[in-house]
C-alpha cells in the first residue's frame, strides 16, 4: 500500500514538472559544424568582444597540437587566454574550485571548454560559480539553483557522447562521499557549440565506443520516458539512427571524417533531446556506480542500458518497436514485443562488437544496497521513467551487473 502511494506521488510530481516544462524556453547554442570549424573560435570571440578567455581543455588535446592554430589566432586577435588542462575524468568539487581560482586570478571574462564531457561539465560549474560566488557547489545541486547569468561560454566537444554542449546539466563528483550528482539550470547552456570532427579523429577505439553508447543511451532514455515531445522524439530518433549507422564504422576506422561528423551531430541531437525530456534509471545507476568506483560514465551506461530496458519490459515495447522500425530493424507486421527485443539484441551486439564487457568488474556485492539507494533517490521522482523501480528491484538489477567468473 505504501509503495503504491509512493508511486502515485512520483507520477504526480512528474506530471506537474512535465506541465511546467512546456512553458520553459530552452536556449539553443549557435551551432558551428564541419572539419576545421574549431579554427573559427578566435573570430567568434572577437565578434563577441572577449578580452581574455579561460580555456579548459584536456591534456590529450593540448599535447596533440590541434589547438596551435587557434591559440595563434587568439593572439592575432589580441585576445588573452589562460589554459587549464588538469580536469579529471569525473571532475570533483576540488578540481572545479582549483579551475575557478585560475579564472578569477587571471581576470578572464569568458570560458571555452575543449574536450569531452568532463571539461565541458567542469566549465559549466566554474562559470556558475564565477558569477554566483556566494553559492558553493553543493548549493547548486539539483534544478534551477544558478541565480545569475554565467560568462560567455563556448563549448567544443572532442568526443561524440555527452552532448554536454547542448544541455542544461553538469555532473559533479564529491570525492568525500564518492557520490555523483547533477547541477541543472537553463543558464548553463553554452552560447556557442563548435562540432569539429577533426578533433575526434585521435580518440581511442574504446573511448569512441563508450562515448558513442553514452549518446545512444541519452537518445533512448529521452524517447522511452514520459516527457517526450514531438521535438525531442524527432531528435532522439535521428540521433539513434545516426549512431546505429556510424558508431561501429568509426570504432573500426577512426579516421572516417564523415562518420565522425555524423557521430558529433548525433550526440548533439541526443543532448537536445534528453536535456528537455530527461534521462532514466540507466543514468541513475551509472552515476551511482561511477561515483563509487570511478567507472567511465559511457561504459557504465553501455553495460546497464540493455538490463534496464529488459527490466522495463512491456512498458517500453511500443516505444522500442517504433525505434526498431525507424532504424530499419524490422517492419510494422511484426509484434511490438518482437521488435523491442530485436532492438535490445542490437544494443547487446554493438557492445559485443566493440568489446564492451557484459558486467562491471569493480562492482562489489556489499555495495549493492548503497548503489540502489543512491540510484532510486536520484531517479524517483526526478526522472519520468516508463516504469518506476523500487530499491529491492534496483538491487536485483544491479546484482546482474556483477562480472561472473
Amino acid at each position: 500500500m505504501i509503495w503504491t502511494l509512493k508511486k502515485i506521488y512520483y507520477r504526480t510530481v512528474q506530471s506537474v514538472v512535465r506541465t511546467g516544462a512546456k512553458l520553459v524556453h530552452f536556449k539553443e547554442p549557435k551551432l558551428i559544424t564541419g572539419a576545421g570549424s574549431v579554427n573559427k573560435l578566435p573570430d567568434i570571440m572577437k565578434k563577441e568582444h572577449i578580452d581574455k578567455a579561460l580555456i579548459i581543455v584536456s591534456k590529450t588535446i593540448m599535447k596533440s597540437g590541434l589547438l596551435d592554430n587557434v591559440l595563434g589566432k587568439l593572439k592575432e586577435n589580441n585576445i588573452g587566454y589562460e589554459i587549464y588542462d588538469s580536469v579529471k575524468p569525473n571532475p570533483t568539487i576540488e578540481n572545479i574550485e582549483e579551475c575557478l581560482k585560475v579564472y578569477q586570478n587571471t581576470n578572464c571574462n569568458a570560458i571555452a571548454a575543449i574536450g569531452g564531457g568532463s571539461p565541458i561539465d567542469c566549465a559549466k560549474v566554474v562559470a556558475a560559480r564565477a558569477t554566483n560566488s556566494n553559492l558553493q557547489i553543493k548549493d547548486l545541486r539539483g534544478f534551477l539553483k544558478v541565480k545569475k547569468s554565467i560568462p560567455p561560454f563556448f563549448a567544443v566537444p572532442t568526443t561524440a557522447g555527452s552532448g554536454s554542449e547542448a544541455t542544461v546539466a553538469a555532473v559533479v563528483t564529491d570525492s568525500t562521499t564518492h557520490e555523483k550528482y547533477a547541477i541543472a539550470d537553463l543558464k548553463l547552456i553554452p552560447d556557442f557549440a563548435i562540432l569539429d570532427p577533426e578533433l575526434t579523429v585521435g580518440v581511442p577505439k574504446q573511448l569512441t565506443a563508450s562515448t558513442g553508447m553514452d549518446a545512444l543511451t541519452h537518445a533512448i532514455e529521452a524517447y522511452v520516458g514520459k516527457n517526450g515531445t514531438n521535438y525531442t522524439n524527432h531528435k532522439a530518433l535521428k540521433a539513434t539512427k545516426m549512431i546505429i549507422d556510424n558508431l561501429e564504422i568509426v570504432y573500426k576506422d577512426g579516421t572516417n571524417i564523415e562518420g565522425r561528423n555524423s557521430m558529433l551531430l548525433a550526440s548533439n541531437y541526443a543532448g537536445e533531446a534528453f536535456t528537455r525530456a530527461y534521462v532514466g534509471y540507466v543514468h541513475a545507476i551509472a552515476h551511482s556506480i561511477g561515483g563509487l568506483y570511478g567507472v567511465a560514465h559511457g561504459q557504465a551506461n553501455a553495460i546497464i542500458l540493455p538490463k534496464v530496458l529488459e527490466y522495463y519490459g512491456e512498458s517500453v515495447y511500443k516505444k522500442l518497436s517504433e525505434i526498431a522500425i525507424y532504424i530499419n530493424l524490422g517492419n510494422k507486421n511484426e509484434s511490438q514485443k518482437d521488435l523491442a527485443l530485436k532492438f535490445i539484441a542490437k544494443i547487446k551486439d554493438m557492445n559485443k562488437n566493440m568489446n564492451i564487457p557484459l558486467g562491471i568488474k569493480e562492482l562489489r556485492e556489499e555495495d549493492i544496497h548503497l548503489i540502489a539507494q543512491r540510484a532510486t533517490k536520484e531517479g524517483n521522482p526526478g526522472y519520468p521513467v516508463p516504469k518506476i523501480i523500487s530499491i529491492n528491484e534496483c538491487e536485483e538489477l544491479v546484482k546482474n551487473l556483477i562480472v561472473k567468473l
